[in-house]
């Protein structure tokens, strides 16, 4: 065994006492009885249980049929059919295979791999239980008091410390509170700017003979520091080379003492558990989620795959640990540079989380990322040992926990005995080689020749580098198996790790910036310039930034005024260029290069969905496939002489991964690097600079007592409204800042970023699957004010026709003639008074996009005369025309001319007057994935223009124009892309959410 064995000199330092945050959350968790799947399958082997004798029935029929035949191809997708690990483990009162009586013809069954699981407890749940979860029933995490005793089933938690209803400690109010926050937290004001405002504001409070909430900037941090809740103060600790030294010449690295920074990663985790806004958002048991109509296995959350499994299998081995809750901690670790060219201003943060926590709360960074340290970074070899020690070192905490239960305190109000254990490491590739103990250019996850990467190749194992490492000599393993043999992972400091297994996918540097960015995109501009020469190459490059310019402005998507054509290119960069940038090459590169793009965004888009099923597996794995052949047309043309490039060659480990680890946008390295500006850059920039360290970790201090404060006072009811409310002391009827509709200007449209970017609204309010949309709050006053005064602004001259249509459809919803066989003077008329909006709102379930806790998102939908004050703006949209069908085929696509409202017999009517959009084929275009749209007329040439309720109105639509072989006009402007062209592509690739429902 190889362990650490780097002397570590320790100088403990501590700014803050340090006070174990108290628990207040007083919620149950209530746990099943019993299992609500109470028929066994019966067959050997097979531990399924079933609610019905039919489902039992149906069951067996498909999975074990009586004729000996090959495994059916839905069965081998099966991660638990591919993994050997999987054997049967059954207490006494768990029902035996050969306790049922069998159909005789199961004995001659042809021997094969099985998927059932080894002990579980079975829950129905969701809508009509159209799901089910097989829970572990080891690890089954049951409550127990604060001395680790078991409670009896459905016993509620011990109550917290009573404390008073206006107990608002260390501020005296809720003002103190939200005016803390609001100047510490929301706006980082500077201690100066703060006295200034509080010197303002005393000046308006003199004549009532009241004062500010606080004196000064000094009294307000001395109230958050005082607070213990969020209290994990901040160590550190010198590492010194104790090696072998030259006689001569000694580098200075040999010589140095490199301090780093720390917090204890068991206090943070405790803390996190504690936090009563996760109560709903954890998991407490690992589990297996399934479709009950069809057994088909589905991946989202981290507890929800097969490392927790296993890692409780191993773990409930051990008696002592049975009923136990496993806490995963997750870590990541990634430099970052926070300013350029004003010296040394690198840091090196180190960040965990839990996999208890569910991804929606990981991705909403809503505190389930924690930093809990700062690395050194001594430029030389020492620091890949030191990088390993340092991490060895912080983790002491947690090691006893990993071997014995310890009890602490959860969100919910109840007591848990937990057991922890080190979970996957999110880092980029540069930090994987370094995690690792790795050669560049070679995989860490397997050993796979670092010149062949995509090469059938065993994983890579602690065991496995171990033995080699013994039998081998350091070059020797250097070279055949890309092993750094005198560096030790800081994992073989702890059971059950085992790093080379650890490694988490990375979807912003292995797909984005990687496969995507570095590599395909690079590549056609390399192949342009090959194949029509630099000057060609260059125009044709020019006409490609041109059409990326040309697109039309959508919710949440950035725009390249210029192309694709700039020097420093950030992660969101590339993710906006995914969106636009197949349709504008298609004409300009050879079709194998526009299916290569298809299948690598389409891989993407897949491996991003939060929840990912068998079915899913199998379409990533054609796209994988598509890629893989495609993309055959660079090496062919001279491009590339490889395709072994590691962050390419990762996108083979997807598929796995995601059996392992759930789905991968919950482990992705743009969670932590969104952190690094929370944590890491802001901080600096609130710092004098000048050693700036400390401040930053001041300051991380106090946003997390802040945040922690803020979890207590809303499980306690405390924050129900604002401010406003509590001053409201004279019963007036004040309406607080709460109800506004958020990001809307009193005109009416939506208040966007200083850089002109429109992107919507992450939407922390409950789960709604349906989709809602409703106007704005504000009409428009200078906007027609009657249908006839809106036809002529519209320069539609039939628009009062089209709106006694519109009525006679929602006055009669049931009446099946054509409206053209209606006689006219069937429909009512309406000439009474309309409110114009420039934009409404949707608001809709898209997990898979960066949405609020809850998977909800808000849109804005814009049909505006003026956007900005310069040109017109009129969105599209998908339009509900056969709910009863799944993608394209249940949608239309219109654009929006006109938002209006009106009332008429007593009921308001939202309404859109919108222009239609004909579907081009009954599929998708087969080189793009993209269906097709055009404009549509009627049969005189006039556009098709109607008026529909905006409740058809499902979300906003994105659509590019097919380019074709024409170069694009320097004069064309965006806000002219849907006037100008005569086909565009439903763009699919607009977000996550479109790529889901626009197939």
């Amino acid at each position: 065994m190889r362990h650490q064995s780097l002397v570590v000199f320790l100088a403990f330092i501590s700014f803050l006492f340090s006070v174990a945050m108290p628990a207040s959350g007083t919620n149950s968790y209530p746990r099943p009885d019993h299992s609500t799947l109470q028929l066994p399958c019966g067959h050997q082997n097979c531990q399924r249980y079933f609610k019905t004798a039919a489902g039992r029935t149906k069951h067996r029929l498909s999975a074990h049929p009586t004729i000996p035949q090959p495994v059916p191809a839905h069965h081998s997708l099966s991660p638990e059919l591919l993994d050997p690990r999987n054997e049967q483990h059954h207490e006494d009162n768990v029902p035996h295979a050969d306790d049922v009586p069998l159909n005789i013809d199961d004995q001659f069954e042809v021997p094969r791999p099985s998927s059932p699981l080894p002990d579980v407890n079975a829950e129905f749940f969701g809508p009509g239980n159209h799901l089910y979860r097989n829970y572990h029933k080891g690890l089954d995490g049951r409550p127990c008091d604060e001395n680790g005793t078991f409670l009896p089933p459905g016993a509620p938690p011990s109550p917290p410390v009573a404390r008073p209803a206006d107990d608002w400690t260390p501020f005296r109010n809720q003002t103190e509170f939200e005016t803390a926050e609001f100047l510490y937290t929301r706006e980082q004001m500077s201690g100066p700017q703060i006295d200034t405002l509080l010197d303002l504001w005393a000046a308006t409070l003199a004549k009532y003979n009241d004062h500010p909430p606080f004196a000064d900037h000094r009294d307000l941090y001395r109230t958050i520091d005082s607070s213990p809740l969020g209290d994990v103060p901040w160590q550190s600790f010198a590492v010194k080379y104790c090696g072998e030294k030259p006689d001569t010449d000694v580098p200075p690295w040999m010589n140095g003492s490199y301090e780093v920074w720390f917090r204890d990663p068991h206090e943070v985790v405790r803390n996190m558990l504690a936090n009563p806004l996760y109560a709903d958002e954890m998991d407490y048991q690992p589990y297996r989620e399934y479709a009950s109509a069809t057994d088909e296995r589905q991946w989202k959350d981290f507890m929800s795959a097969d490392w927790a499994w296993d890692q409780a299998d191993e773990i409930s081995k051990d008696p002592g640990t049975v009923g136990a809750t496993f806490v995963p901690v997750i870590l990541s670790s990634d430099k970052t540079t926070v300013s350029v060219g004003t010296g040394n201003n690198a840091y090196y943060p180190l960040y965990l989380s839990i996999g208890n926590v569910r991804n929606n709360v990981r991705r909403a960074h809503r505190d389930a990322v924690a930093i809990i340290g700062f690395l050194a970074m001594p430029k030389s070899k020492f620091r890949c040992q030191l990088f390993h020690s340092s991490l060895s070192k912080i983790l002491q905490s947690l090691k006893p926990g990993m071997m014995k239960p310890k009890v602490a305190r959860f969100g919910d109000g109840h007591f848990r005995r937990v057991i922890y254990g080190l979970g996957p490491y999110i880092a980029d590739y540069e930090e994987q080689v370094l995690l690792g103990c790795i050669v560049k250019r070679w995989c860490a996850r397997c050993l796979a020749p670092r010149h062949d990467l995509d090469q059938d190749a065993l994983d890579r194992s602690r065991e496995y580098v171990d033995a080699l490492v013994e039998e081998g000599t350091l070059l020797g393993i250097w070279d055949d198996y890309g092993i750094v043999g005198d560096l030790i992972p800081f994992t073989n400091d702890f059971p059950r790790a085992d790093i080379n297994q650890l490694i988490a996918p990375d979807l912003l540097h292995q797909l984005i910036k990687g496969a995507f960015k570095d590599h395909l995109v690079d590549w056609v501009e390399k192949y342009l310039i090959l194949t029509h020469g630099k000057r060609e190459g260059q125009r044709i490059m020019d006409d490609i930034d041109r059409r990326i310019a040309a697109v039309a402005s959508f919710s949440g998507l950035r725009r390249f005024p210029e192309g694709r054509g700039f020097k420093q290119w950030t992660g969101d960069d590339s993710k906006a260029l995914m969106k636009v940038y197949l349709p504008a090459i298609e004409g300009h590169v050879p079709l194998d290069i526009v299916h290569t793009f298809r299948a690598l965004l389409e891989f993407c888009y897949l491996v991003r969905r939060n929840i990912i099923t068998e079915k899913t597996l199998v379409e990533i794995q054609d796209a994988l496939a598509r890629f893989h052949h495609y993309h055959e047309v660079f090496r062919d043309a001279g491009i590339v002489s490889t395709f072994s490039l590691p962050r390419q060659h990762s996108l083979k480990h997807y598929v796995q991964l995601i059996r392992l680890f759930g789905a991968p946008n919950g482990l992705c390295s743009s969670i932590t690097e969104t952190k690094h500006i929370k944590a890491v850059k802001e901080p600096w920039r609130r710092s004098s600079r000048f050693n700036a360290l400390g401040q930053m970790l001041r300051t991380n201090q106090r946003l997390d007592k802040l945040a922690a404060l803020r979890a207590d006072f809303t499980k306690r009811n405390m924050l129900d409204g604002t401010y406003l409310r509590v001053s409201d002391a004279g019963g007036t009827n004040i309406q607080a800042a709460d109800n506004a509709a958020p990001n809307v200007s009193n005109d009416g449209t939506l208040n966007i970023d200083e850089e002109g970017n429109d992107n919507g609204e992450v939407d922390d309010g409950p789960t709604v699957l349906q989709a809602h949309i409703e106007l704005v709050r504000t009409p428009q006053r200078k906007r027609a004010k009657t249908v006839s005064a809106l036809a002529v602004e519209l320069n539609i001259a039939h628009l009062p026709n089209l709106l006694r249509q519109f009525l006679f459809e929602q006055i009669h919803p049931d009446d099946p003639q054509d409206l053209s066989e209606v006689p006219e003077f069937h429909f009512p008329g309406y000439d009474g008074r309309i409110s114009v909006f420039n934009s409404a709102s949707s608001r809709f379930y898209s997990p898979s996009n960066l949405s609020g806790i809850g998977g909800m998102r808000t849109e804005y939908i814009h049909a505006c005369p003026q956007w900005r004050n310069e040109y017109a703006r009129n969105d599209c949209v998908f339009v509900n025309t056969n709910p009863e069908l799944e993608g394209m085929q249940g949608f239309d696509v219109a654009r929006v001319l006109c938002f209006f409202s009106f009332t008429f017999q007593g009921i308001t009517y939202p309404c859109a007057v919108i222009r239609w959009f004909d579907t081009v084929g009954n599929s998708p275009d087969e080189d793009t994935g993209m269906w097709v749209v055009r404009p549509a007329y009627h049969a005189n040439h006039a556009p098709h223009i109607s008026i529909i309720h905006i409740d058809s109105i499902y979300r906003a639509a994105h659509l590019i124009p097919i380019y074709g072989g024409r170069s694009v006009s320097y004069d064309l402007k965006f806000y002219q892309s849907y006037d100008t062209f005569r086909a565009y592509y439903v763009n699919k690739y607009a977000d996550h959410h479109a790529f889901e429902i626009a197939f």
